[in-house]
């Protein structure tokens, strides 16, 4: 948006408290960013480049949305959050201001400085996924810095209050300000969406990226914690007392750079739990004369005036008023929510009316202290008398609004609402109306508006959803609401690059949770339950879920085939689900084959080609997987016979997994050519085919490619063009952060390959993140190949490593020639162990030699003969070099060192890189021992 603003960028702007840069597009607050969103940065900045006009909102959409067709609503709901954000009317200080029919005038002093130094500045990484500030804390300056200095020193502090007392607003002001004094960053953990205390260490371990495992999941967490140094507030823990304070007396005494921050309606009681009350906002006490603008020094009065203001843009305070301002907060006892909601009300009722609407209404309540606290009684008949104060269509909208998890946006809200007594055209109303009466927060992301409730808010909502008879009728909508999102999802899922697929889907999480576990159970409507199960893969798969999606999948599946006629579609895509599942999880077991080859049958049952593909590239993995690479090549036979050519996204996949197949037979230039022409198309599609989409085992196209790609230039000799790709594989495994792709190519090639080239202490650190994205991503079977090649690289005992065979204990022989056993010689010989049958017999060989008899080392030399044959119809260097070192030695062992120099020189002479591998240099030393020989 530079080029639309003629500010200094190379000057500071200075108004109110704050200080605007506007070259790094910042604004700061006491020498602390202000987490805005971009879209209330750039309007900020277009006001101030017109500071003291107005600009229209025509202008304003132009410089902020110049490639959007947006509506004025938009625009009026992100200045009003804008407003907010800056606390305008606080203290009677306006900023922005509304002009009639014509746009919005900065109105506020602007000076400019000199460029301010900011290095100090806290990076916004650091703040991991705390919101932008939706509003300026009022009132609680005091013990914002009170908590700051001491949660460094306490580590474990609990703020205690009422329902809409504004603990989560002084909590995430606490963790704002202490951004970058936490070397791991500041994570907020909000449990208002959870209610079974079981799922607080799984969400815990998502949120900051660690292993959950079955049986011990705290012990998981705490492991990973020890040495970080983090800031965790968790929010909203009095529905789940027990269960956090167990978890907060288990993470503190295992990690002593842990500092906790949490929020409840009453203490943990937990140990080392410091209690820090949180009070109403101060308010002149009762029976005290105060008159004029003295009286908003008090923070409940500053609250009134500035939520006043934002309400009706008009709206002035005289000196007549301020009495009745403060007898208003005074019967809302400094609650802010209610304050807050009084406040909204000023532009219908005017300040007299409403003081006399309040003191009917709050008066009822007399304080009875039999049933609950007075200030919970207050904020109840405060919602009370706002909800009353609704339209009937507003009331509706706003208690079935209540079935949502987490925030929506307009459509999502409209699928919820419309129906009896809501018409479509009556939403977008309906819902600014609840914005502008502070029932229901807005949240403004850079490309749309969102919506959510607060919890207190929420759980007044959905009291009136029950008693008006449609909670079950409102969490069919929500059900059905989830299912059109993972449809469109699904079909937007090839052609949306994936960051902007990942953050217009994912924020739907906790509501698919909460539709799934409803209707998954034995009350639920069963058969949107199961549609949705099955339409959710891609959420699963690009959060890496495998292990939550398993769960949902094996009810899904008992369900349906419980049911008198299964559809088979929904059968077919729930058996492709779990045959991928069980692949990764338990790896290429009889069960897995079986849900492949279920898949599939009922694909052709469905004539449906692009099942049958993925039904068929599943079982082809799994016998890639299980060693049968002779299988996996014919079954590429099937892919040209079903015809995938004429679909670009299946072709792709196809030719991907073909070279799969052709490398591991030992077709190393084969192979090759196919895997740069993936390569390639993946580079003319602009790579918006991250997957397979929907085939049997899916990972991120490039990294697989690049994967196999690093394998085949290993063994053709190239040992430097292989250490980049692997090394480019990971980076863009680990850039995507997509917890399947980082562990298929750490197992494929990441660890071996620098095993190979020499590089132990980064196949130690790879071998490291290979276990860690494996647990945490229950992708067990690789973390059952990591277990091998942790003894391979430790020289363990091999025996002692589950003996899962296959693949792994192909590549393990690469790694040790000690690790060769009687079938797999069995295999090289007869041609079955494709691209490592000239590495077997050559660790056959040595296995030979070190029994130290002749006819060993007559059998010895036969089996190394036949390798190097092997390794050159490949096309393997890398083994041909091998093969042609252990044969060079053993005829060096015998004097002939003329015979040996002539069968290794050649080979040795081929290579034009990797000289400083440890193969290269053991076969260099060699030749030079031998020339000096042969010399003298």
């Amino acid at each position: 948006m530079s080029q639309y603003l003629s500010l200094p960028v190379e000057k500071t702007l200075h108004f109110g408290p704050y200080r605007v840069h506007p070259r790094q597009r910042l604004v700061l607050e006491g020498g602390q960013p202000l987490r805005l969103g971009r879209r209330a940065v750039e309007i900020l900045l277009v006001l101030l480049e017109h500071a003291g006009q107005v600009v229209s909102k025509q202008q304003l959409i132009a410089h902020v949305w110049p490639k959007s067709v947006v509506e004025d609503t938009n625009l009026r709901v992100h200045v009003a959050a804008l407003r907010k954000a800056l606390g305008d009317g606080q203290a009677g200080q306006r900023y922005i201001i509304t002009v009639a029919q014509r746009g919005y005038s900065f109105v506020a002093p602007v000076t400019f400085e000199p460029p301010e130094a900011l290095a100090r500045i806290p990076h916004p990484a650091l703040a991991r996924n705390l919101p932008p500030r939706r509003t300026r804390v009022i009132g609680r300056q005091g013990l914002v810095e009170s908590l700051v200095a001491q949660l460094p020193r306490k580590r474990f502090i609990t703020l205690v209050g009422s329902g809409g007392i504004g603990k989560t607003t002084v909590a995430l002001q606490v963790a704002e300000r202490l951004i970058g004094h936490y070397r791991d960053g500041t994570y907020l953990l909000d449990l208002g969406s959870l209610n079974d205390p079981t799922m607080i260490a799984p969400n815990l371990c998502a949120l900051l990226e660690l292993s959950s495992q079955d049986g011990e999941p705290l012990e998981a967490i705490v492991r990973p914690l020890k040495e970080r140094q983090l800031l965790l507030v968790i929010d909203t823990c009095e529905h789940l007392v027990d269960a956090v304070a167990q978890l907060c007396e288990t993470l503190l005494r295992a990690a002593p750079h842990l500092h906790i921050l949490a929020t409840s309606r009453e203490g943990l009681r937990a140990e080392g739990e410091h209690v820090q009350r949180l009070d109403s906002l101060a308010i002149p006490p009762r029976g005290m004369i105060i008159e004029g603008y003295p009286a908003l020094e008090y923070p409940a009065l500053q609250l009134f005036a500035e939520r006043a203001m934002a309400s009706q843009d008009d709206f002035e305070l005289t000196d007549h008023e301020v009495p009745l301002i403060v007898d208003i907060c005074q019967r809302l006892d400094g609650i802010p929510l209610a304050i807050e909601l009084a406040a909204a009300q000023v532009g219908r009722f005017g300040l007299q009316a409403l003081c006399r609407q309040l003191r009917d209404s709050v008066a009822l309540l007399d304080h009875d202290k039999r049933n609950s606290a007075p200030r919970q009684q207050t904020l109840r008949a405060t919602l009370d008398w706002s909800f009353a104060l609704l339209t009937a269509c507003e009331q509706t909208c706003l208690r079935r609004l209540a079935v949502f998890m987490g925030s929506f946006n307009l459509a999502s809200a409209a699928a919820v609402i419309v129906g009896q007594h809501v018409a479509p055209d009556q939403v977008l109303v309906s819902v600014s109306q609840l914005v502008a009466k502070s029932l229901l927060n807005v949240e403004i992301g850079d490309d749309e508006v969102r919506y959510c409730l607060l919890d207190t808010t929420r759980s007044y909502a959905l009291e009136k959803l029950l008693e008006a008879g449609e909670l079950a009728v409102s969490q069919a909508r929500h059900a059905e609401r989830c299912l059109t999102l993972m449809e469109q999802a699904e079909k937007d899922w090839e052609s949306t690059p994936t960051r902007l697929w990942i953050a217009r889907y994912a924020t739907y999480r906790d509501d698919i949770r909460a539709a799934l576990d409803r209707g998954l159970g034995p009350h639920g409507s069963h058969a949107v339950a199961i549609r949705l199960t099955a339409r959710t893969l891609p959420l699963w798969q690009e959060l890496s879920l495998l292990k939550e999606h398993g769960l949902y999948v094996s009810k899904a599946r008992e369900l349906l085939h419980g049911s008198a006629s299964p559809c088979p579609r929904l059968t077919l895509a729930l058996e492709l689900a779990h045959a991928s599942l069980n692949y990764h999880t338990e790896g290429g077991t009889p069960a897995t084959v079986e849900a492949f080859v279920t898949a599939r049958r009922l694909a052709r049952q469905c004539q449906d080609l692009a099942g049958e593909l993925r039904a068929l590239s599943g079982h082809l993995t799994v016998n890639l997987s299980c060693g049968r690479y002779q299988q996996a090549l014919e079954q590429c036979q099937d892919f040209d016979r079903l015809g995938p050519q004429g679909d670009p996204v299946l072709s792709l996949s196809t030719q991907r997994l073909r070279v799969l197949a052709l490398h591991f037979t030992g077709d190393q230039d084969a192979a090759r050519r196919d895997a740069e022409q993936v390569i390639q198309r993946l580079a003319q599609n602009g790579h918006l085919s991250r997957f397979t989409h929907g085939f049997g085992v899916q990972y991120e196209q490039s990294v697989a490619a690049l994967t196999i790609l690093a394998r085949i230039l290993w063994l053709q000799g190239f040992a430097e063009k292989a250490r980049r790709t692997a090394n480019l594989a990971l980076q863009i495994a680990l850039q995507i952060n997509h917890g399947l792709s980082i562990c298929y190519t750490l197992a494929i090639t990441g660890c071996v390959l620098a095993q190979y080239t020499g590089e132990h202490s980064i196949a130690r650190e790879r071998l490291d993140m290979l276990k860690h994205q494996a647990r945490k991503h229950s992708v067990m079977l690789f973390h059952d190949w990591a277990c091998h090649y942790e003894r391979a690289f430790d020289g363990a005992p091999l025996e002692t490593c589950p003996a899962t065979g296959g693949l792994v204990q192909d590549m393990v022989v690469t790694l040790r020639t000690d690790a060769v056993g009687p079938e797999q010689i069995k295999r090289a010989h007869s041609g079955a162990a494709g691209w490592c049958s000239a590495e077997i017999l050559r660790a056959s060989a040595e296995t030979l030699l070190a029994q130290d008899a002749p006819s060993a080392e007559s059998r010895a030399e036969t089996q190394l003969h036949a390798a190097l044959a092997v390794a050159r119809q490949q096309g393997a260097l890398a083994w041909e070099l091998r093969s042609a070192v252990s044969l060079a030695r053993l005829w060096q062992r015998r004097g002939q060192d003329q015979a040996a120099a002539d069968v290794l020189g050649p080979v040795y002479r081929r290579f034009s890189e990797g000289f400083d591998t440890p193969d290269l240099k053991q076969a260099d030393a060699l030749l030079q021992a031998l020339a000096r020989r042969l010399g003298s």
